[in-house]
């Protein structure tokens, strides 16, 4: 018997492993796919290497307080090896139709940028600021509240759940309608594709909370994402766990309504492993279905309203050269075609997309030495790939919409950088079929379960699930994004072995 095991080596599975294991637990972690790390893997076409789902990170600055507090715990629980590279700043620029706003940090500085650029609205953005203030502290006690042991989380509740529960019902839209400036307001709302929600649905909790984590600065994993997974499982294999690969977890074991193990397929052959407690790092619709339907139909019903978030289609475009004296930076580029942001790619085979993110990894990552990379996305409507999305073998049909999918892209991306446009050698295009296959993200979600006033209340995205010995780790439970992912692996594990939550505060 295994003292836990965790289904899923994304960044919110590691962490919860390699936590459990700082505490002798013996941890079994089990990854359906043939490389560990979920959204933080790394994978290679020809001679270009690309990161399938990592951008940018904040909170591994130097800095001692909560700018930090990530690198200190990837410190904590990794073989100490993991460094990050600070990215250009400003480290976001927004573009608009003959317009373009660099976002530096820390906050004082964008602050002072925007009041340089938009002179007749200091009012305005000093509101704005104050606003995201309160909505980060609302965010914090509803996380609170809803994760921390109950006693905690009443007090919380006690002390502060009036002003929680007073940002909880703002959408992102609600607050950006109070800004006049059409331009400013562009450049407020840009970045909501860090969490994957267009501003008329998007918590302005959530919006507030990501936006201001990169206030320590932006940070880039030196050689390059897959060094989550390199830096934490050795934690994991020390303490006698293991990470077994090509595993696939079919059925949730519950025994006298507890939690005891799982049903996993290995190399065609279905074995059982028992353990004292197992936690899901798949997200909420993944665990759901590896439960008998007869289990936890109260928590299932409190979870039918969820729905899963956009999708997206990621463009990684291999180039040679010297992209640097072609305008290139470590900056990314958010990049929209009107100051109407607010807005899906819905009909890729017939239009542009609406909103671009454009990144250089290879410019970010200094310890890189192959040839340099470009990566773009696209949030989109996944109804656009319905028609294959159920599908077992997506066909020809679909082959040929991804590859007219990609020129669109592609196009899109030479005329935004024309000096770069000759220098692409290669491209390859993901799309959310490509995300149900190598993560099994329902419907193809870029983030899971979609961000949303309903989702930030929601009684069934909690650590603790209605079924004793089962717990719920990683973005569903906390938020989008790496950082958030990774807390969210951190506290259920803080939820088996208490002893780990002195951790959080360090």
């Amino acid at each position: 018997m295994w003292d836990a095991i965790v289904i899923g080596s994304g960044i919110g599975g590691l962490a919860a492993a390699a936590a459990l294991s700082k505490r002798k637990h013996r941890v079994l972690l089990l990854e359906q796919h043939t490389v560990p790390g979920g959204q933080t893997q790394t994978f290679r076409r020809q001679d270009w290497v690309f990161a399938a789902g990592v951008h940018y990170v904040s909170g591994v600055g130097p800095q001692p307080g909560p700018e930090g507090q990530f690198r200190r715990l990837l410190e904590w629980l990794g073989d100490g090896s993991l460094q990050f590279a600070p990215c250009a700043n400003p480290y976001d620029i927004v573009r608009l139709p003959g317009f373009e706003f660099g976002i530096p940090y820390p906050e004082s500085a964008y602050r002072a940028a925007l009041h340089a650029r938009f002179q007749g609205e200091s009012v305005a953005i000093d509101r704005w600021f104050h606003a995201c203030h309160e909505a980060r502290k609302a965010g914090t006690t509803l996380m609170a509240m809803h994760n921390f042991p109950a006693w905690i989380g009443w007090g919380i509740r006690l002390l502060r759940g009036r002003q929680a529960d007073e940002w909880s019902s703002h959408t992102l839209a609600d607050q950006l309608a109070e800004i006049a400036h059409p331009q400013l307001r562009a450049v407020l709302g840009a970045r909501w594709g860090d969490y994957g929600a267009p501003p008329a649905t998007a918590p302005f909790i959530e919006h507030a909370w990501v936006t201001g984590a990169y206030d320590g600065g932006a940070y880039y994993p030196v050689g390059g994402p897959a060094r989550f997974a390199e830096s934490l499982l050795p934690t994991v294999r020390a303490a006698g766990g293991e990470c077994r690969l090509g595993a696939e977890v079919r059925r949730i074991l519950v025994e006298d309504g507890r939690a005891v193990g799982v049903e996993v397929l290995e190399g065609g052959l279905s074995t059982l492993e028992r353990a004292k407690n197992v936690i899901s790092d798949i997200g909420l619709a993944n665990t759901l279905a590896c439960l008998d339907a007869s289990v936890a139909g109260a928590w299932r019903e409190k979870a039918r309203p969820l729905e899963p978030g956009p999708g997206y289609v990621a463009l990684y475009i291999g180039l040679e050269g010297d992209i640097s004296s072609a305008g290139a930076t470590s900056a990314n580029h958010w990049i929209y075609a009107s100051v109407d942001i607010d807005r899906l790619w819905l009909h890729p085979a017939d239009e542009d997309a609406p909103g671009l993110f454009v990144s250089f990894p290879s410019l970010k990552d200094p310890a890189w030495r192959g040839p340099p990379t470009a990566e773009v996305i696209a949030l989109v409507d996944s109804a656009a790939f319905s028609p294959w999305l159920n599908e077992a073998h997506s066909g020809d049909d679909y082959a040929a919409f991804k590859d007219w999918v990609a020129k669109r892209l592609l196009g899109q991306f030479n005329r935004h950088f024309p000096a770069l446009a000759s220098m692409v050698r290669f491209h390859e295009a993901a799309t959310p079929l490509t995300q149900r296959r190598f993560v099994h993200a329902v419907e193809g979600s870029m983030y899971g379960v979609e961000m949303s006033l309903e989702r930030q209340g929601s009684d069934a995205l909690k650590l603790r699930t209605p079924v004793p010995g089962l717990l719920l780790a990683g973005q569903d439970v906390i938020g989008p994004g790496v950082q958030a992912a990774f807390m969210g692996g951190l506290m259920a594990a803080a939820t088996v072995e208490p002893a780990l939550w002195r951790q959080l505060g360090k």
